[in-house]
């Protein structure tokens, strides 16, 4: 007798961090750092057609303290990038970073002195969205790799999600 059998109906048997990742993947709440052309496509990916809302994303939050995942879409001139880094520090951790673009990715065509070249300079990214500007269904593709990654998480967490 194996111990499925032993085991009474609608008794589940899992670790504490099982279930805390599973909630965390299926429950990532939106900040939207929108920049440039990217972001209407971001924007679009919150619309009917593609329906975010199934992965647990109801609705982009306004406040970073209400948020978890950072979208950065577009360039971030270097004006922006301390009001980013700002943002990203007043989010409560666990928190995650896609930077979506070429432009948030490496400066994109834009290789000029006013322009970051890549946001992963000034935050940890955790996803790259690759395209000029990528379209809706490669930033859903991205959202299913993140929440991959953080199926794969350990509670404790590492060491930039800590400080």
């Amino acid at each position: 007798m194996g111990l499925e059998e032993k085991i009474p109906d609608g008794i589940i048997l899992a670790t504490a961090e099982k279930v805390v990742n599973w909630a965390r993947k299926r429950s990532t709440w939106p900040f939207g750092f929108g920049l440039a052309c990217c972001a209407i496509e971001m924007m679009s990916s919150f619309g009917p057609k593609y329906d975010l809302s199934r992965f647990g994303m109801e609705v982009m939050r306004a406040s970073p303290r209400q948020a978890d995942l950072m979208i950065v879409a577009g360039r971030v001139s270097n004006k922006m990038a301390p009001v980013l880094k700002r943002l990203y520090d007043q989010m409560p951790n666990p928190k995650w970073v896609i930077s979506m673009g070429a432009c948030a990715s490496c400066g994109g065509i834009f290789n000029n002195y006013a322009i970051l070249q890549g946001v992963d300079k000034i935050v940890p990214v955790d996803i790259y969205v690759p395209g000029c500007p990528p379209r809706p269904e490669q930033l859903i593709d991205g959202i299913v790799k993140l929440q991959k990654l953080i199926d794969q998480e350990k509670l404790k967490g590492d060491s930039r999600q800590s400080a």
